[in-house]
């Protein structure tokens, strides 16, 4: 039979989910509650949401817990399971919905931890670290069996944080929730993202670098997963962009379809124009750079609005309007001709470099150069 941790606890109604507030010692933590890392499985479902131990931020933790005259305030913020149970003491209410007790948490139901940690996994990893394993420190439980809940408020816990990008952007599609407008503006654009690195049309398939992208197997990702967002995202959202088109703004819905056919199309004909600069690092090539990308899709609102995708070879009409760039871009070596003879890879991915490098490709294009 599976042992039980007992804590004094207060038990919280919030709307309709049931919360605890408690302490345990340190030590108790992992013995009730898992990590749910983030990964794919074989089929490419996204399972988890915790980014890897942040081995510096722990030992860091560690070595403060280990000192003098220390203060632990910061609780720890677990999801648990429905499976555990509260007894309500004798006596009065604390409050409104507001009851003391003693919560029995098994360290295990059928085989598995009952807890899963939405905040603190740092924390916690120092606390099993350090030297005082026994010491208190504050939990805050609420009930949910539904790990999508699970996976949203990770990312609303999170949102102030210094949270990697690339882990909450790749997340932002799997949650199904309403967002804080900060996080909701990358979500269609990530999950885009996500259909370019999978569609075997896609000229960006298996190219981009996502958080769960194993870079010791995976190693044709070299394009940042967020400069394919923004690239999206700036088309999207901007009524001069070609995918402004693909959304309704009435109602919020989007063709992901033509917008698929958009972007594949555009995008083959730039790998057909520059094949030696598609699928280098972006120290090799300024194309696949932050810079590249962003400034290619500037002229791509501009080559793309002039087109509909029912048009007739519509591929070899855009590719023969856009050899003309060809002469005037330095990807790779050389220097940059129409901007006072830059080096190739002194573009940066700043603001500045981007108009620079937008603006050319567009006068150039539109035969002003």
């Amino acid at each position: 039979m599976s042992k039980v941790i007992k804590a004094r606890a207060l038990c919280v109604k919030q709307d309709k989910t049931v919360l605890y507030s408690f302490f345990l010692p340190g030590k108790d933590i992992f013995k009730i509650a898992d990590i749910s890392r983030i990964k794919k499985d074989q089929d490419e479902n996204l399972l988890g949401y915790q980014r890897k131990e942040v081995t510096n931020h722990v030992q860091e933790i560690v070595e403060y817990l280990n000192s003098k005259n220390i203060i632990f305030p910061n609780g720890i913020i677990l999801a648990i399971s429905s499976a555990i149970s509260f007894k309500q003491s004798r006596g009065p209410q604390i409050g409104k919905n507001c009851v003391a007790g003693v919560l029995e948490i098994p360290e295990t139901i059928l085989g598995n931890k009952p807890a899963w940690i939405v905040d603190g996994q740092q924390r916690s990893l120092a606390l099993m670290k350090c030297k005082n394993k026994n010491l208190l420190v504050p939990v805050t439980a609420f009930v949910s069996d539904d790990f999508e809940v699970h996976r949203t408020q990770f990312l609303l816990v999170n949102k102030a944080k210094p949270l990697p990008k690339g882990l909450i952007n790749e997340l932002l599609p799997e949650v199904n929730t309403i967002l804080p407008p900060s996080l909701a503006k990358n979500k269609i654009p990530s999950a885009i993202c996500n259909i370019l690195n999978k569609d075997p049309e896609s000229p960006f398939k298996g190219l981009i670098i996502r958080q769960t992208t194993d870079k010791k197997t995976e190693k044709s990702a070299v394009i940042a997963d967020n400069s394919i967002i923004l690239m999206i995202r700036g088309s999207l959202n901007n009524p001069h962009g070609c995918l402004y088109q693909h959304k309704n703004v009435a109602n919020g819905e989007i063709d992901f379809e033509s917008i698929r056919q958009t972007l594949n199309l555009y995008w083959s004909v730039v790998k057909d124009l520059f094949p030696d600069a598609w699928g280098k690092p972006a120290n090799q090539s300024r194309l696949m750079h932050g810079v590249g990308i962003k400034s290619m899709s500037v002229l791509m609102d501009r080559v793309m609005a002039s087109h509909t995708l029912k048009e007739k070879n519509l591929k070899k009409k855009i590719k023969e309007k856009m050899l003309v760039i060809v002469p005037a871009c330095a990807w790779t070596n050389g220097k940059w001709k129409n901007l006072n003879g830059i080096p190739w890879n002194h573009l940066q991915n700043t603001s500045s470099h981007v108009k620079l490098l937008s603006n050319m490709l567009i006068r150039t294009y539109m035969g002003v150069e």
